[in-house]
């Protein structure tokens, strides 16, 4: 886990990016917003909706160079002077990037955020915010000897749409990114992350984790079930093997796991071919040793299914040795599940 403490704000700018596709347009601020009154709302937009387990550099092919975002960047880290240009030219490059009719309009906004501490090194950052979903509050004034009411619609500062927060570390690999999108998860609105700012995920040990993990209930649940026959008892007990497997080793060695986990020759077989196409097809690099992330493991496990649901009647949990649960029918056709224990409580 990344220790990540974000510094003091000195520049804020906002404009208005459109939809390109609706012919929406922008509108440039020609000035820095004061932030005098708004500092604390903002620091806590920005610290209450970042994660730092997976983290990104900036990409491109055929050469980083070529980044658009990366050089406005590069160039604002490199000359504060350029703040207010350099934001203007990501609004342009946004609403060249805004053209699916799906993609919502909405202020844009670019924060300058001096002297953070990411692990044991100070830098500066830059913190893009789109804000495309207004909440609507209720606002109470006096009037007279009473109080009025009204609405009003603003951003909810516990609630970011979209985010990328950009640490001045390892320029020349594309620095350092953690990024947010909570509004738009379908194929055809991952522009924010892909086509506005190429995004890759940098190769550590939750990536390294949260992959592999996620490769074995993909196996276990869609292919397993096509090579074998296998019941879902079964399949939840390997499920529980794998997170056990992780939760009970600092180091990942994928031929040790896949003994322990699968043991079958066949069943390890499978898994290897499995394993091998769902990192071609999905261009991941993943190393067949790693240290083991125990956060990602906790973010995996919340998602591993160990319930067995019978009709509506019943959700058998099933966390340990599969062998105490035996399936049966009986003779008139009716399913039933045998269950062995030692103590009630």
């Amino acid at each position: 886990m990344q220790n990540i403490q974000l510094g003091a704000i000195s520049k804020l700018i906002i404009h208005n990016v459109g939809n390109k596709a609706n012919d929406e347009g922008t509108h440039f601020a020609d000035s820095m917003t004061d932030f005098v009154n708004i500092e604390e709302e903002v620091g806590q937009l920005i610290a209450n909706n970042f994660k730092f387990d997976e983290l990104f550099n900036f990409h491109f092919v055929p050469t980083l160079d070529l980044n658009p975002v990366y050089q406005f960047v590069k160039t604002i880290f490199k000359e504060n002077s350029s703040f207010i240009d350099q934001s203007r030219n990501c609004a342009r490059y946004l609403y060249d990037k805004s053209s699916h009719p799906k993609i919502k309009g909405g202020e844009f906004c670019m924060v300058y955020i001096r002297n953070c501490q990411v692990n044991e090194v100070t830098a500066d950052a830059l913190a893009f915010i789109k804000s495309e979903n207004k909440e609507t509050i209720l606002k109470v004034t006096p009037s007279g000897n009473g109080f009025d009411m009204h609405t009003e619609k603003g951003i909810n500062i516990n609630k970011l749409d979209k985010g990328c927060l950009i640490f001045n570390i390892d320029p020349e690999k594309g620095f350092v990114a953690a990024i947010v999108d909570q509004t738009n998860r379908s194929a055809e609105a991952q522009y924010w992350r892909e086509e506005f700012f190429n995004l890759k995920v940098i190769n550590n040990e939750f990536h390294q984790t949260n992959e592999f993990l996620s490769i074995t209930k993909k196996f276990v649940t869609s292919q397993l079930p096509e090579d074998f026959e296998v019941t879902k008892t079964e399949q939840i007990g390997f499920l529980n093997r794998s997170v056990d497997y992780f939760k009970t080793h600092e180091t990942f060695d994928k031929q040790g796991f896949e003994q322990e986990v699968f043991a079958d020759g066949n069943v390890i077989e499978s898994f290897r071919k499995f394993d091998n196409s769902y990192r071609v097809d999905n261009e991941l690099e993943l190393a067949d040793s790693f240290e083991i992330s125990d956060r990602a493991v906790k973010k995996q496990a919340k998602v591993f299914k160990n319930v067995l649901k019978l009709d509506r009647n019943f959700d058998i949990y099933i966390k340990g040795n599969r062998k105490l649960i035996e399936q049966g029918i009986e003779l008139d056709g009716r399913k039933f599940y045998k269950i062995y224990y030692d103590v009630e409580s």
